[in-house]
């Protein structure tokens, strides 16, 4: 069963922003509805539905899913999960404090990756005459 598509309440977003490091390599971009934030090309942490997604490297994505609430990333609602990002509980949003924790762990985590290169551009095809 598919859920219904849920918007990104606009109180929301100041939180998501308040929480993000204050680190020049965080980039905002829009995502899904909401805002994510991505570092070295990685997103790492975007608003989805009412709360927060992260992503993070073991052993914090265990202890982020022992949170009452949390669940793996299934954006589309079917089944098909993103096995390395956790949807926080929507009670994260109401601790900014332990919404900065978690985001600085994913931020920490996604850091060390190596950069993601940038996607080739594409090149307007000229119609054929």
């Amino acid at each position: 069963m598919r859920m219904a598509w849920v918007k990104v309440p606009p109180e929301n977003r100041p939180i998501f922003q308040a929480a993000l490091p204050k680190d020049p390599r965080v980039e905002t971009v829009q995502m899904f509805g909401g805002v994510a934030a991505k570092v070295n090309g990685h997103v790492f942490a975007g608003l989805f539905g009412r709360s927060t997604m992260v992503w993070l490297a073991e052993p914090d994505r265990a202890a982020a899913l022992s949170l009452d609430g949390a669940a793996l990333f299934d954006p589309m609602g079917n089944g098909r999960v993103r096995s390395d990002k956790v949807m926080l509980p929507e009670s994260v949003m109401h601790d900014p404090a332990g919404l900065r924790r978690w985001i600085a762990r994913a931020f920490k985590a996604a850091a060390l990756l190596p950069k993601k290169a940038a996607p080739a551009r594409k090149t307007a095809k000229k119609a054929a005459r």
